[in-house]
């Protein structure tokens, strides 16, 4: 578990955003698998981060107080679990995400539309405020992975086609790459978010990624927000490598 945040993670529940702030669009990836780790992340970012993914691999270790000590610091958080059950399972577990006080959390849109109405239901019944996010083609796959796996068509067709039943079924955003973040405005318009990973500053590595783009150029194809992880979390000195990351989105 966390230690006591005043001790270890300093709380920022104060801290304003204006509208244009570009804190507002910036989710650092807390991938890693103690919350210790996580708390100097948190503490070296300080006020240059305000919302946190918190993933698979730091929920299976630590559980959901790493997510209350987060919240309670007055950090936001994304919680990036993907859910994907028959609806009752999924909206049960939402709920519970839902009274943890997560800002966001993902749900495949690949669960069906009774799946995914099941999630927004439960997600409005709790924290009316919460952003349900339909997750569509994970950035680790190309048109050859999805042929292997049995859907026909390019990875932007199938792009469209979860995000058009997930927005249709209640969800409030989508999550996919910015290599379809602008077929999907032109298409679906503006009234949703665009979380796209695969992030990666110029000159920063790939890792295990294949859609990657830059942080402008995720903002410019339409993305609302964008998670960076490793060129932060990994970095000398990741405040600085946040406010770059910052300047290149308000540019």
């Amino acid at each position: 578990m966390m230690a006591a945040l005043p001790n270890h993670i300093p709380s920022i529940s104060g801290t304003s955003l204006r509208k244009n702030d570009p804190r507002s669009r910036l989710i650092v990836a807390l991938d890693v698998s103690s919350a210790v780790a996580a708390q100097k992340i948190v503490a070296a970012l300080g006020d240059s981060a305000l919302t946190y993914k918190v993933g698979m691999q730091l929920y299976t270790a630590e559980g959901p107080q790493v997510v209350r000590d987060l919240v309670a610091s007055g950090r936001r958080v994304f919680l990036d679990l993907k859910y994907h059950d028959i609806p009752n399972t999924v909206g049960a577990a939402v709920q519970e995400a839902a009274r943890l006080g997560v800002s966001m959390l993902t749900v495949h849109a690949g669960g069906g539309g009774k799946m995914l109405r099941a999630a927004v239901e439960a997600a409005r019944a709790v924290h009316p405020g919460l952003l349900v996010l339909g997750v569509t083609v994970l950035t680790s796959l190309d048109e050859h992975d999805l042929e292997k796996v049995g859907f026909r068509g390019t990875v932007r067709d199938e792009v469209l086609r979860l995000s058009a039943l997930a927005l249709a079924n209640g969800c409030r955003g989508i999550v996919t790459s910015a290599h379809e973040a602008s077929t999907l405005r032109s298409e679906l318009g503006d009234d949703f978010a665009i979380v796209t990973p695969g992030v990666r500053p110029a000159g920063s590595g790939h890792a295990d990624q294949v859609r990657v783009v830059t942080p402008a150029e995720a903002i410019a194809a339409g993305a609302s927000h964008i998670v960076v992880g490793r060129p932060i979390t990994e970095a000398a000195d990741p405040a600085a490598e946040a406010r770059a990351i910052l300047g290149q989105i308000g540019g």
